[in-house]
């Protein structure tokens, strides 16, 4: 079962867990594809995506094809003799790559398969205040997260987890499904099933794409919970953020970490409540939203003890919607 041969696609952080754990456990990668090098950071030098660092560690053959379709990434990729292709937070393949190997291509992703699918299902599964998520392995085909699922994995969301939190335990949670998967294939024990096995009658399956700037704007309007579930979300990047006015200066801020509280007010939302040493709180739709972190535009990352030290609240008002 170990000889069989493998190739690893993948570029974050996400999917060297699953690499690590694949070379742990005594499996045959015979080789990984990942994407180019990108110029980063403010000199722009050319980084290496987390994946190609640890095959280098690992002295694993890495191919970083511009496109994919390249008849020369092709034949490079037929060398390999791959038995099957695991694909962890990497590019959509077109078909003449993911029906290549005989045994199929099994992608790995950070949600319960048919829902939340799309490149961004730890975000908005946060977002949408969710109790229950997971991982799913499944079949590659034409269509992006659709094919048939082999296995799914459970886990609880914590009070309080952000989308960095949530993503650790995930990678963890997901490295040791895919070698579940694996050997499940290979000992023909896991069925396949469609998705729509995994829908209840009319449901339709909830997505998660892609997180844009506009999508981080807080609405001020909306309960605290809500927007705590943002800010959770969105920790720690791309975060949660708003603008603060002050005389006719406009600075922007990001918030990493918050608390809701259902306190009733009479403050209109997005007004300031503090005691101006310790306690930050910006009155929501429903309840206040106690800010634990945050950080204003061209300043460091701080507590509210420190932002409230340094920064002068009097006639200083929020943002109140996107449009604000």
């Amino acid at each position: 079962m170990l000889n069989l041969r493998i190739v690893f696609m993948g570029t974050p952080g996400f999917a060297v867990a699953t690499l690590g754990t694949l070379l742990m456990n005594g499996f045959n990668v015979v080789g990984v594809v990942t994407a180019p090098d990108k110029p980063a950071g403010r000199g722009r030098k050319l980084k290496e995506s987390a994946v190609k660092e640890f095959c280098e560690l690992s002295s694993l053959p890495v191919l970083q094809p511009d496109n994919l379709r390249d008849p020369v990434f092709i034949e490079t990729l037929k060398a390999f003799n791959a038995d099957i292709f695991i694909v962890v937070a990497f590019r959509m393949l077109p078909e003449e790559v993911w029906k290549m190997p005989p045994y199929g291509t099994i992608n790995l992703h950070a949600s319960l398969l048919p829902h939340y699918r799309g490149a961004a299902p730890i975000n908005h599964v946060l977002i949408n205040g969710e109790k229950i998520t997971g991982v799913t392995t499944f079949y590659i085909n034409e269509n992006i997260d659709t094919g048939n699922i082999l296995l799914r994995d459970e886990i609880p969301v914590y009070a309080y987890e952000t989308a960095g939190d949530l993503e650790k335990r995930l990678m963890k949670t997901g490295a040791r499904l895919v070698i579940r998967t694996l050997t499940g294939i290979l000992k023909n024990t896991i069925k396949p099933m469609p998705q729509s096995q995994f829908l209840k009658p009319g449901e339709e399956p909830v997505l998660a794409p892609k997180i844009y700037p506009r999508d981080c704007i807080i609405d001020w309007r909306r309960s605290s919970v809500e927007i705590d579930n943002l800010v959770r979300g969105l920790s720690p990047s791309p975060c949660a953020r708003s603008t603060l006015y002050r005389d006719k200066a406009a600075l922007s801020f990001k918030i990493f970490e918050s608390r809701p509280h259902a306190d009733k007010h009479t403050f209109n939302p997005g007004h300031i409540i503090t005691d101006g040493k310790r306690s930050l709180r910006i009155a929501c739709g429903e309840g206040t939203l106690e800010i634990l972190y945050i950080q204003v535009e061209g300043k460091k990352r701080m507590n509210a003890s420190e932002f409230l030290r340094g920064f002068r609240i009097n006639d200083t008002r929020i943002s109140l919607t996107p449009q604000a």
